[in-house]
């Protein structure tokens, strides 16, 4: 959806784009498969991965975090708790929070789940693409982080 300040665009980019965003998301859906880590919603997932990246943390920092209700917050992590994937203790600066943390199963399946698609991923790479085009991958990985600059 473009903006109506929005400059004009270069047909050949809006195409480069489209095609980008589609092989993007085709890749994402496969690495999702190849390390089938449960059937959590979008939300769930995020407060894996924030729990992971940032550590302990309480449910109105996570709800502030993803910009949600801290009720809304609470029955995502209830549900988590609930399948033994996160697990709270006291903070030991205030004890009247709980501070919320991975637990080591779910360490364990996070870290298997993406060694699943690593491996898969190394092995496309390895059987697919011969050494010129994993040439071209490496420049094209350095150009999509520079696409991800702030």
């Amino acid at each position: 959806m473009s903006s109506p300040h929005a400059l004009p665009v270069e047909p050949a980019v809006a195409t480069l784009a489209a095609n980008l965003r589609i092989v993007s998301g085709k890749l994402a859906r496969r690495l999702r498969d190849q390390g089938h880590f449960g059937d959590f919603t979008w939300t769930q997932m995020k407060v894996l991965g924030r729990l992971e990246r940032d550590g302990p943390t309480t449910v109105s920092a996570l709800a502030h975090a993803e910009g949600i209700r801290p009720q809304s917050m609470g029955a995502t992590v209830a549900a988590l708790k609930s399948a033994g994937l996160i697990s709270g203790a006291a903070d030991p600066h205030d004890g009247r929070q709980t501070l919320l943390s991975l637990t080591p199963a779910c360490l364990e399946s996070i870290q298997a789940a993406r060694a699943a698609r690593e491996d898969w991923l190394m092995g496309a790479i390895g059987t697919r693409l011969d050494p010129e085009e994993r040439t071209a991958l490496a420049a094209a990985i350095g150009l999509l982080e520079r696409l991800l600059e702030p």
